[in-house]
Order: structure tokens, then C-alpha cells, then sequence
């Protein structure tokens, strides 16, 4: 269906990971390197961190710290009680590319994810790992074979799911109490991987490009269809249930508002790095959907 779009606030130039946390939808915007948050309307809009390595995730820990990927450098940083940053794990000798997106469980674990090769110079397609990040620091492998991990989350019953943008599908997991990954299955397949390595070939081969997702209190995952131009909501085994087209490109999504039933999506032209860091216009959008979020 095409869903009428309230834009919320634009002006950025490419916004990824919002996130709905004490009133306030928190998102990250790549080129102009800054943590923004702001009221369900777009009002009050803060910068909550200068990343100059280029946020992505965003999660928090048990204490309330705010948690932010650092793409390029491969870091997780930590925002302190009095604004200050400090890095919180490297994982320069872990991940096969920049980091992408996180989530952060409620003992304080962070799961994160790596490109696995370099996408922006046109490198061709590798298979890469998701690592967990303890509040310690420590950092630990727990998957391999993933496609672009990207956007994730975690369901009630302590079930990670993660979209994989090149492997046309979502991969789900359980989560131990000591934090391991067990039992891998595929929770939604769109199509079968794509038989090119060269992105190019290999987005035409693609279904869906899940990029960002959230979960709703059904157990539906709306996904940020990167190659569609749409919003899908997805159930595990893989129907789609409800497919929204807001008439332009949508990368991530995040359930929030007063009323939890207010989806975000975060819109732009496209994703290549150079266009996105000459112009700023990118934008988040928002419309009302049925179920509220997780």
C-alpha cells in the first residue's frame, strides 16, 4: 500500500539506527558525524554526540550510557554521565570492514556487525561475523557466514534476529545465558543468495535488501527494504504481512511515539557516499501503523 508520510524533520545527510528511548526518537546521520535526538514532531532536536568516525548503532547499557558504532575505526564508544566519549571496545582486529549496526541486550551485551569488505569502493561481496561486545570491553565471535549483517533485535523470549542485506533473507538465533548464539535457523528467506559477488549483479538478484528492522509486540519485523523503496513487515517462515511504499528510498525504521504505534523510517536519494555527503537531503518520515513496537 502507498502509506501517506509525514516528513518529521530533514535537512541531514544519511540517517541510519533510530531508536526510541524516554520520549525522544535518537538516530545517527553518517556525513555530518553526529548522535541527534528529538520529540516524536521533530521539535527540541539535540546533538548528543560528535562521532568523527562516523556513527551507526545505537543502544544503551543497563545504567543508562548510551552505546554508538563507530564505523570507520572500528570502535563501540561509550557516552559518559557528564557528555564525555570513551571507547569501549576495538574491534580493528575483528571485523572484516566498518562496523554497522548493534543492539544491546538488557544484561548490557552488544551485538555488532561488519560490512565484511569495503562496499563504498565497490569491493566485491565477502561473507562476514557478528561479534559481542561484553560490558566489559571483551570482545567475542559468536556467528560467521552472515551477508551484511545490518539492522537487528531482540525478541521477548531472547531470540536475536538479523537482517543479512546481500543474503535476501533474516537469520535468527538464541541467546544463552552467557550470551553465545545457538541454534542458527533462517527466520525469513526472501530468495536464494546471490550467484554474483559484484554488488551491482548482486543487488539486481535480491528480493528484498533488508537494511534496518525493529520488532512490533506480534512478533512482526518491519524491515527498510534498501533496493524496494518500501517498508515491509515480516513474520517468522517469511510472509510479508503489510508492505508500505512511501515514494522514496527507505534504509531504517524504528517503532516509537506516545502511542508506540508511530514507524520512522529514515529516507534519502540513495546510499552512495559521495552524494549523501554533498547534499543534505535526507530526511526522517513517519506514518501510523496498526501494532506499536516491541
Amino acid at each position: 500500500m502507498t502509506a501517506e508520510m509525514t516528513t518529521v524533520a530533514e535537512g541531514f545527510h544519511f540517517l541510519e539506527a533510530p531508536r526510541w528511548r524516554d520520549g525522544r526518537l535518537w538516530f545517527s546521520d553518517f556525513y555530518s558525524y553526529q548522535v541527534t535526538s528529538m520529540r516524536e514532531d521533530g521539535s527540541d532536536r539535540r546533538t548528543e554526540a560528535s562521532v568523527p568516525g562516523q556513527p551507526s548503532g545505537l543502544g544503551w547499557l543497563p545504567d543508562g550510557r548510551l552505546l554508538i558504532v563507530s564505523m570507520r575505526d572500528r570502535r563501540v564508544l561509550r557516552r559518559e554521565p557528564d557528555g564525555s566519549l570513551s571507547v569501549h571496545a576495538d574491534l580493528t582486529e575483528h571485523a572484516g570492514g566498518h562496523l554497522n549496526d548493534m543492539v544491546v541486550d538488557a544484561h548490557g551485551r552488544a551485538y555488532v556487525g561488519n560490512f565484511g569488505f569495503d562496499l563504498m569502493a565497490g569491493a566485491p561481496l565477502e561473507p562476514t561475523t557478528l561479534h559481542r561486545v561484553d560490558p566489559d570491553g571483551r570482545v567475542t565471535q559468536v556467528a560467521d557466514d552472515l551477508w551484511f549483517p545490518n539492522g537487528c533485535a531482540i525478541t521477548p523470549d531472547n531470540v536475536l534476529v538479523v537482517v543479512e542485506t546481500f543474503g535476501n533473507r533474516v537469520t535468527a538465533f538464541d541467546i544463552t545465558d552467557g550470551g553465545e548464539l545457538v541454534n542458527r535457523r533462517t527466520w525469513a528467506e526472501f530468495g536464494p543468495l546471490p550467484a554474483d559477488r559484484e554488488i551491482v549483479p548482486a543487488l539486481s538478484q535480491l528480493s528484498v535488501a533488508p537494511d534496518g528492522a525493529c520488532l512490533d509486540v506480534k512478533g512482526g519485523l518491519w524491515i527498510a527494504d534498501a533496493i524496494g523503496d518500501r517498508l515491509v513487515r515480516v513474520i517468522e517462515g517469511g510472509t510479508i504481512t503489510d508492505e508500505i511504499r512511501p515514494g522514496t528510498p527507505v534504509y531504517a525504521c524504528a517503532l516509537g511515539g506516545s502511542a508506540g504505534t508511530t514507524l520512522f523510517a529514515c529516507a534519502a536519494p540513495d546510499f552512495h557516499e559521495g552524494p549523501r555527503k554533498a547534499a543534505q537531503e535526507a530526511r526522517m518520515i513517519a506514518t501510523t501503523v496498526a501494532v506499536p513496537g516491541a
